[in-house]
Formats: C-alpha cells, sequence, structure tokens
C-alpha cells in the first residue's frame, strides 16, 4: 500500500531521488516515506510534490538528523 501511496504522491523525477536516497540512507527514506504517507491519509496533500518540493522535505528531516563534528587541534 505505502508504494502505491508513494508512486501516486511523487512525480517521476521525485521517486528517482528517493530511490537513490534509500540506496545511500534508508533510514532517512524510511522517514520521508512515512511523512508523505501522513500527508495523504490526513488527506493534507493537494498534488503531487516534485523534485524541489521533496529537496526541501529532504533537508527538514536531514536537518534534525544531521550530526556536526568539530576538530579542534592542539
Amino acid at each position: 500500500m505505502r508504494e502505491n501511496v508513494i508512486r501516486v504522491a511523487l512525480t517521476s523525477e521525485a521517486r528517482q531521488r528517493l530511490a537513490n536516497i534509500r540506496m545511500v540512507k534508508p533510514d532517512v527514506a524510511h522517514a520521508i516515506e512515512e511523512y508523505i504517507t501522513q500527508l495523504v491519509s490526513s488527506g493534507r496533500l493537494k498534488r503531487t510534490i516534485d523534485d524541489e518540493q521533496l529537496k526541501g522535505l529532504l533537508t527538514t528531516i536531514q536537518g534534525t538528523t544531521k550530526k556536526e563534528f568539530k576538530i579542534r587541534r592542539i
């Protein structure tokens, strides 16, 4: 069911980007799929998500999961 929702909710370019992300970072791809599924099930998604909108979702999701490292040299 999730695959059908994703197929309908995303454009072909956005689906390709999500597939590429799934190969590199499966946890981020799963989080995006969950978010899109929630949007569709609650009726808040009015039109398909294109590649630019998916990039925006990626930055918001990765912003919460991204870790920053600082290296101090002595």
